[in-house]
């Protein structure tokens, strides 16, 4: 298997956090964290992981400082697993990626979870990216420009 290089010195924005969350179980263990799993044992129990990988990945995403370690609620000697705001930053992107996967990876009647507004039990309306004077932006419309250019 090949070695993974870092992107900590990139200048992309895309590049750089996927030192921290590159990997599909640590995206799969912040969606469960977002669903309310706070111990080691039920991240093992949804996602079928091996303890020795789940344990990696977990430390991966506290050194990077997504998920903090509490003392376990329950006052038992355990500790518990809770996203930090780094982390909670992530659920825009976990969206994205949720919504792009209903869109492209599922049949036209294929039954699915949903993502839905716990006040109004309704389906969270579809992410919008959006210029400043507020126009919708598609990939065509935007530019990446290097540091030097930034105003």
């Amino acid at each position: 298997m090949a070695k993974r290089i870092s992107h900590k010195g990139s200048l992309c924005g895309v590049a750089r956090p996927l030192d921290a969350i590159g990997d599909w179980w640590s995206l799969l263990i912040i969606r469960d964290a977002f669903d309310g799993l706070r111990r080691f044992g039920e991240f093992q129990k949804s996602l079928g992981l091996a303890k020795n990988i789940l344990s990696a990945r977990l430390r991966s995403l506290v050194a990077h400082g997504i998920l903090d370690t509490v003392p376990a609620s329950d006052g038992s000697p355990y500790q518990e697993y809770v996203l930090t705001q780094k982390g909670r930053g992530l659920f825009p992107l976990l969206v994205a990626l949720r919504q792009w996967g209903e869109d492209f990876f599922f049949g036209p009647n294929e039954p699915h979870v949903m993502l839905v507004d716990k006040a109004k039990h309704l389906p969270v309306r579809r992410l919008e990216l959006r210029a400043q004077d507020g126009r919708m932006l598609m990939a065509e419309d935007t530019e990446v420009i290097p540091p030097a250019q930034v105003d």
